[in-house]
């Protein structure tokens, strides 16, 4: 008789993407699911989980739960995770899973974009871009509106490019007049569109990993990592080769399962994927209490308080049960 499949979920709420994977005892992705947030967060989750578990058999096992990205504290109450950390960790340990000895980690989202030095298998290093979108996928989905070409096609146009010209890439807006320019004056369209891509990778070496040593092997990961032109640009400004994963754009979410594996969990906190029925509301106030003025944002259900974080001082907090975020090491 076969046996069910038993296996860590990993979640990624970020304010653009939702992304989850459920990876069996042997570290495999099984089943992953890559959805938008929509500034919608618990919906996100519900449905990604609900979206999950139609790709898995009824009777699978989750033996823990993770929860990362800028929700994970919201994700890990809605889930049960058992370890919640930050992204940096998350997508430097499954980079890691790709590629055991990756000395860099080059991660660009939507909205925000990473830098991940490792030695030895340790984060030394990091650097991160969450306010200038000229850094981010959002630059090269503004220019494909313009352009009126599907996003998805941006790759192929650039790998049929001989070269890209020389545009503007410190700000998304110098870049639109500069492309607008350059396609005046008869610039063919393969070729400015590698050059949008080559100025996203000279705008994210110049600024986010500068100073930093970009060293091989290198791994590409987030939604970015889909255009084939942007990993041709990597390794033309590199002068080296650059590793895009199979399951680029859930890296974080697989970081957050092979963290939950870490941690190996005598009994899971992970409440099932009955939680997709389950009605949450979030709320949240300032508190008056100094100067701080820290915003405290709570999670309830049915009028009962699950869950208070974003104070500095602890005074609101009520911790998840049961969730650790002591520190595994990242090897």
């Amino acid at each position: 008789m076969e046996e069910s499949l038993r296996g860590y979920l990993g979640v990624d709420v970020g304010s653009v993407s939702t992304n989850l994977v459920l990876v069996d005892e042997l570290r495999q992705v099984q089943a992953s699911v890559y959805l938008r947030t929509m500034g919608q967060p618990i919906r996100a989750v519900q449905d990604g989980l609900r979206e999950l578990g139609t790709q898995l058999p009824k009777d699978v096992e989750v033996l823990g739960a993770g929860t990362t990205g800028s929700a994970r504290h919201l994700s890990g109450i809605i889930v049960g995770a058992d370890i919640v950390k930050n992204e940096i960790t998350a997508h430097a340990v499954a980079a890691l899973h790709v590629v055991p000895e990756v000395r860099t980690v080059l991660e660009i989202g939507g909205q925000d974009s990473k830098v991940i030095i490792l030695q030895d298998g340790i984060v030394v290093d990091f650097a991160m871009n969450t306010v200038c979108a000229a850094g981010t996928g959002s630059f090269l989905d503004h220019q494909a509106a313009r352009l009126d070409i599907p996003i998805e096609d941006f790759g192929d146009y650039a790998l049929r490019a001989e070269s890209g010209v020389q545009i503007a890439g410190r700000c998304s807006v110098f870049a639109e007049s500069d492309m607008i320019h350059k396609q005046q004056v008869g610039h063919p369209i393969e070729s400015i569109i590698y050059g949008l891509c080559e100025a996203l990778v000279r705008n994210y070496l110049n600024n986010l990993a500068k100073g930093k040593p970009i060293e091989p092997p290198v791994v590409f990961q987030g939604g970015v990592a889909a255009n084939v032109g942007m990993k041709r640009a990597f390794e033309g400004a590199l002068d080296m080769e650059v590793v895009v994963p199979d399951h680029f754009a859930v890296m974080g979410a697989i970081g957050a399962a092979l963290l939950a594996q870490e941690l190996n969990p005598p009994v899971t906190n992970f409440k099932g994927f009955r939680v997709t029925e389950i009605e949450y509301r979030t709320a949240s106030f300032n508190c008056k209490g100094c100067s701080n003025n820290c915003e405290i944002v709570k999670i309830m259900v049915e009028g009962d308080v699950l869950a208070r974080w974003g104070g500095r001082c602890g005074k609101w907090e009520l911790d998840l049960p049961g969730v650790s975020r002591a520190v595994v090491p990242v090897r």
